[in-house]
């Protein structure tokens, strides 16, 4: 596997549709993760590197195409 530093995001995460099944994997620093955990800050401050699509999968375990699909009209 190739190691990518993407301003400290060196930390892959592997999270689970909790309709789908698909597995969805993106980049973010253990550090801004725990902080969010802890309840230092906002998922949006702490995290505001993600879209707000992996925000999303990280708060309700939901990917954004059954998002799309359970809110077709839900504008951004």
């Amino acid at each position: 596997m190739i190691a990518f530093n993407f301003n400290n995001r060196t930390d892959v995460f592997h999270v689970i549709c909790k309709l789908c099944g698909s597995d969805n994997k993106f980049f973010l620093d253990q550090r801004d993760f725990d902080a969010w955990q802890n309840g230092d800050g906002y998922i949006q401050d702490v995290l505001h590197y993600l879209t707000a699509s992996e925000r999303e999968l990280l708060i309700s375990g939901t990917c954004d195409i059954c998002w799309k699909k359970m809110y077709p009209n839900d504008d951004e």
